[in-house]
């Protein structure tokens, strides 16, 4: 893919996002910063024995999964959060003052490709529907690498990853092209997540198709996905 469509991409998300989190409020209703994705919550319970954990959530936005994930643990864990948009930053320290969960929250503007995961840091990564932003397969792998790498032992990676997206016009019934980065098959990226995830334990394996309206250009647009949920947790071999 060309920079210049990798650009065009990143305006089209950038002016998507921006307009959400300016119009709608997290975990109120109208939009889908209503509420956390509940795998990503229920998966806590693995550290529950634990006194502190250190989570990484790469793609954070304003804080929909790493606020209420932060809510849950104790005053000296940390919550490592990480995106391209300034919005999304300023937002996530607003609510994370708003909700009392500052002291847990350490937030980083930086594209998710860049960031540095040192070795064996985090007990817990997230990486909801971010990880096709980045700008290639090549990227892709190398990305899912250090998060393999930056996980602690019985530590766990919850990743939701859309793939075979397709955008289609409202208005005229016309296939458009997909703003997405990488796009791939549904069973190609299960294959790249198991072959980088190899001799870890798998805890969810989910791919769903979903479809919803978006608005590119101000126009109506479907957008189909089957985005795939894939949990896992290393453990000593």
């Amino acid at each position: 893919m060309s920079s210049d469509r990798i650009k065009l991409i990143r305006q089209e998300e950038k002016l998507y996002h921006d307009y959400c989190y300016d119009n709608y409020k997290l975990f109120e209703q109208g939009s889908w910063l209503y509420k956390p994705v509940k795998i990503v919550l229920d998966l806590i319970s693995y550290f529950e024995e634990k006194d502190t954990i250190k989570v990484l959530d790469l793609g954070c936005g304003v804080g929909r999964n790493s606020i209420p994930i932060a809510q849950k643990l104790k005053v000296d864990s940390k919550v490592v959060c990480v995106d391209l948009l300034n919005t999304a930053i300023e937002k996530l320290r607003q609510y994370s003052n708003a909700l009392n969960v500052q002291q847990i929250i350490v937030p980083y503007k930086e594209d998710i490709a860049d960031f540095v995961i040192q070795p064996n840091e985090y007990d817990y990564i997230v990486a909801v529907s971010s990880l096709e932003h980045v700008e290639s397969r090549d990227t892709l792998e190398k990305v899912l690498l250090n998060m393999r790498n930056g996980t602690k032992v019985n530590g766990v990676n919850c990743i939701i990853i859309n793939s075979e997206v397709e955008e289609v016009d409202l208005e005229t019934g016309a296939k458009l092209e997909a703003y997405m980065e990488v796009n791939i098959s549904s069973a190609e990226t299960i294959s790249t997540l198991r072959q980088v995830y190899n001799g870890w334990e798998e805890l969810l394996v989910l791919p769903k198709s979903l479809e919803y309206q978006i608005t590119r250009k101000g126009k109506p647009v479907l957008l189909k996905t089957t985005a795939i949920t894939f949990a896992v947790q290393k453990k000593l071999i």
